[in-house]
């Protein structure tokens, strides 16, 4: 098995095509088809089903896909790790991390790793801990910045908790104040207010939600689906109120009241995420270090 096969595999199982998939890694077509009957008659299996104009994974196929798109990306990995200078004046650092991270922890720490990296390129992705998570099993990304409890078991993963972090309710000055006005409002204060919500699989959709069940009523959403700028900017225009982050709620400024959530109050744990298989970039584990020593 070659890792050239390998690449012109995933090519053909993502475009369904084999001229597409030929364009795509720049060889001529025939080329590509004898090396994919060359795999296929190594492994001793079909891993396309050919038909005119339609190319659909065998079951065989099926299951060569993650693991190619595994070992094809370890080996980009281990190309960058190689080709990063002496003293990281070169690399790139692939990071993911929550819209409201972000938002409230990351532009501190990314100004310095700049400042002291400039010829590190930083790739940001930004998405819910789930969606993360499944990038980092792939190897598309070094680190990951999640909430946790993970949204599923991620037993290749290693999580470090990096900081616990109060929940606030945001609301508009224009607007009455949330709790009949108290200084400090609880998750049943809310019952009584419309929110605005963020879209299904944002980490703090699913916890406000759990939230308000827990204290025996269903929130009511006065409108719902956005990113966290969205949010906040519904909240401004006295669409509702939202549960946000403290840290985003100190770095949006003016246009928001802010109400602490009364004790036990609501929190979420924000970790730092790699995968245990394979180090990560030289460049990442400097990232690594400085938001472990924020």
């Amino acid at each position: 098995m070659q890792f050239q096969q390998l690449q012109y595999f995933v090519a053909v199982a993502e475009t369904r095509h084999f001229t597409r998939a030929a364009d795509l890694v720049h060889v001529a077509q025939p080329s590509l088809s004898q090396q994919i009957k060359a795999l296929e008659r190594e492994l001793g299996a079909d891993l396309f089903l050919r038909a005119r104009g339609n190319i659909t994974l065998t079951d065989a196929g099926e299951a060569l896909l993650p693991l190619a798109r595994r070992i094809l990306a370890d080996a980009d990995t281990a190309r960058h790790e190689v080709q990063e200078l002496v003293q990281l004046r070169s690399g790139r650092v692939r990071l993911g991390a929550t819209p409201s991270v972000c938002t409230g922890l990351l532009p501190d720490v990314l100004r310095a790793f700049h400042d002291r990296y400039p010829g590190v390129r930083l790739m940001i992705e930004e998405g819910g801990s789930h969606d993360l998570v499944r990038e980092l099993a792939r190897g598309a990304l070094d680190l990951a910045l999640v909430v946790l409890p993970l949204p599923t078991p991620a037993p290749a993963l290693t999580t470090v908790e990096l900081l616990r972090e109060d929940l606030v309710v945001v609301s508009s000055p224009d607007a009455p104040r949330p709790g009949q006005g108290r200084r400090t409002v609880r998750v049943s204060d809310l019952e009584g207010e419309r929110l605005v919500m963020f879209r299904h699989g944002y980490d703090l959709r699913e916890l406000t939600v759990a939230a308000c069940r827990a204290e025996g009523f269903e929130p009511d959403f006065a409108v719902e689906g956005g990113e966290m700028d969205a949010v906040l900017g519904f909240v401004r225009a006295g669409l509702g109120v939202a549960v946000v982050p403290r840290m985003v709620a100190a770095r949006s400024g003016r246009g928001l009241r802010v109400t602490p959530l009364a004790r036990p109050g609501l929190h979420r744990v924000i970790a730092l995420a790699h995968r245990s298989d394979v180090a990560p970039p030289r460049a990442a584990r400097e990232l690594q270090r400085m938001l472990l020593e924020r």
